[in-house]
């Protein structure tokens, strides 16, 4: 199912050690490095929010509903997992007297000090990760054998992982090409309906009955209380039928802004798992190439770069070596800074082939979401990786820059299923 998300290939030669990851929330505990407001007597309050089990727009909705304020002026940096325990930095326009009396289970919040100025999205250094991948299948010569191969290789894909696009229901990507082609009731039913295995049953009974009958008052009374942003697309929907666009927009802004980003996030993937397929250099730049500046805030994403040419090409690999820029591949948008040479043909082969162009990224349609286009590395190092073996279960800690998934180094590592991660 990997090849859904447009992941089609792996890095490493090496058998995969199998294994499962997140049977606990503990198994995966993400603490991001932040890049902190400047202390001042400001309007927000700057606090260090640990979750457990809580994936972050849900998080956000309900600490803006116990605070009584607007989900969209809660500040944070990035999106985190669900099943997690997850420690982020966030900003409240708030009194700190109201913020210290929330109350929430399996969520503390350490305040920290006041601002002028509250946390924005992107704003982060990176994540460190402490991981555990349980039952291991693979013998301790298979776990050394890959971890060697990933010692030595010092860098991995930058595939975005499968969170992006949904772990149980990985469709966010496809409610995002329909939103993008303005087909809006293809969007919500993929969304809201379309069942998936995979999915718990009695939400996979809720959305195979939605998705044959058409009943969204029936449906209703069924979909279970946690599948909260479908079931307020369809309580819309119940008392206005046919109002598509009016229902997608009853969800936060950030969360249809996923959807779209999610299919930047495919096209991505299927450009570099085409880049791998052609036996072609991730961590060596191209004629043609855009390779973007590796700066102190560690930049994954850029609408600016540099063209590779013969003039210019053996400095900027040896730049390269040292870790100081990686050559790049489109996250597709309007006013993308395009690639030359074979990679400019992989991205414009692959837009082709979805039969999309840059200009539709502008949305006319919903113009507030458009979605301009970037560069991003297509190689990344894996920093501060530690490991052991306890003959079944394998303890990794590492640090990835922000913007790149722990699931792109797991995968490499496992070679399981879609639903291992």
């Amino acid at each position: 199912m990997e090849e859904d998300i447009g992941i089609e290939v792996f890095i490493t030669k090496s058998k995969g050690i199998g294994g499962k990851i997140k049977k606990e929330p503990e198994d995966f505990i993400v603490e991001e490095v932040p890049i902190y407001p400047q202390p001042s007597n400001g309007r927000y309050v700057i606090a260090r929010v640990t979750s457990r089990n809580w994936e972050t727009n849900r998080l956000i909705e309900k600490l803006a509903h116990n605070l009584k304020i607007s989900s969209n002026s809660i500040g944070y940096a990035g999106i985190k997992d669900k099943r997690a325990v997850t420690t982020q930095l966030m900003s409240f326009p708030v009194d700190i007297e109201k913020l210290k009396n929330i109350s929430i289970p399996d969520v503390e919040i350490e305040i920290l000090y006041k601002s002028s100025k509250p946390v924005y999205s992107g704003k982060l250094i990176g994540n460190r990760f402490h991981i555990v991948i349980r039952d291991v299948e693979g013998s301790k010569e298979d776990v050394e054998r890959i971890m060697k191969e990933i010692e030595n290789l010092k860098l991995i894909p930058n595939f975005f992982g499968v969170q992006r696009f949904g772990i149980a229901r990985p469709i966010t990507h496809i409610v995002g090409k329909y939103i993008l082609k303005n087909d809006m009731e293809k969007a919500v039913m993929t969304y809201i309906a379309n069942p998936i295995k995979g999915e718990d049953e009695e939400s996979y009974k809720a959305r195979k009955f939605l998705e044959e009958t058409r009943d969204f008052e029936e449906a209703l009374k069924i979909y279970p209380r946690k599948l909260v942003f479908e079931r307020r697309i369809i309580e819309y929907l119940c008392s206005h039928p046919g109002e598509w666009k009016n229902a997608l927009l009853r969800l936060p802004k950030n969360l249809v802004r996923i959807f779209l980003h999610a299919y930047q996030s495919y096209l991505f993937n299927k450009i570099l798992s085409c880049r791998i397929k052609k036996n072609l250099p991730i961590d060596e730049a191209l004629e043609g190439d855009i390779i973007i500046i590796w700066d102190k805030e560690m930049v994954v994403q850029s609408y600016e770069g540099i063209k590779v040419n013969k003039n210019n090409i053996d400095k900027i690999n040896r730049q390269i070596k040292k870790h100081r820029c990686f050559p790049s591949a489109a996250i597709v948008g309007y006013d993308l800074l395009k690639a030359e040479g074979i990679m400019g043909d992989i991205e414009k082969k692959v837009m082709e082939k979805e039969g999309i162009t840059e200009d539709e990224f502008k949305i006319p349609h919903m113009p507030e979401l458009a979605c301009r286009g970037m560069r991003r590395i297509i190689s990344v190092p894996v920093k501060h990786l530690k490991w052991q073996f306890d003959g079944k279960n394998l303890h990794l800690q590492f640090f990835l820059p922000k913007g790149c998934y722990a699931t792109s180094l797991l995968r490499e590592i496992m070679k399981a299923d879609i639903f291992s991660y």
